[in-house]
């Protein structure tokens, strides 16, 4: 009988070394406190400035502010109306989407489905993405893009221009042109200047000798 208690004891402790020994591979507890906005306004009509003068109006149906993921981004997933001023406060053009994220701190917006802008100068450009480099102040998309003006229209799967649309780079791309595009006669781009350097140098499409 003492030798039976024995093993019995033995066996006891064995076992609870056992579950001593075991871990839990257990997640974190998800925090509510990441997903959730820090800040949500409804009927957003504001005014937004850049080194005191204002430049663009934002309309939009609702706007999350959440700081707690990284990075850090305004939502507007009810839409986004821009309106952009000159230093004058005359309007120059608009820029619309149904979603748009504004990453603060790296200065770069997402714009999705439906994006469009028209210019003062009448071009017009639809996509279904496109991202706004506050930094650079260029655009640029690596989707199906169109873009139309007066003279011409451009369609292709990436699409590059400085913000104020008048030096702009369209790859795969078709559509229609006019002859000085190709006969060398305007070798400047629409509404170009000597300020616009990184995009000079994007030159039209040239006809390949023959000779």
């Amino acid at each position: 009988m003492k030798a039976q208690r024995t093993l019995l004891l033995f066996a006891i402790l064995a076992l609870l070394a056992a579950c001593q020994e075991q871990h839990e591979h257990i997640a974190p507890a998800v925090n509510p406190r990441d997903s959730l906005p820090m800040m949500t306004s409804y009927g957003v009509n504001a005014l937004i400035s850049d080194s005191g003068v204002i430049k663009y109006r934002i309309v939009s149906e609702q706007w999350d502010y959440n700081p707690n993921v990284d990075p850090s981004r305004s939502i507007f997933e009810k839409g986004l109306f821009l309106t952009q001023f000159d230093e004058k406060f005359h309007v120059q053009g608009y820029i619309q989407c149904d979603t748009a994220y504004n990453y603060d701190k790296m200065r770069l917006w997402e714009l999705r489905g439906r994006v469009r802008i028209l210019t003062k100068d009448g071009l017009r450009f639809t996509s279904e993405q496109l991202f706004w480099d506050e930094a650079k102040h260029e655009f640029y998309s690596h989707v199906f893009s169109k873009l139309v003006t007066p003279e011409r229209t451009l369609q292709g799967t990436y699409f590059r221009s400085d913000d104020r649309m008048t030096h702009y780079y369209v790859s795969n791309s078709k559509g229609s042109f006019e002859k000085s595009d190709f006969d060398g006669s305007n070798d400047e781009k629409p509404g170009g200047n000597d300020n616009d350097q990184p995009f000079r140098d994007m030159s039209q499409p040239q006809r390949k000798s023959t000779r």
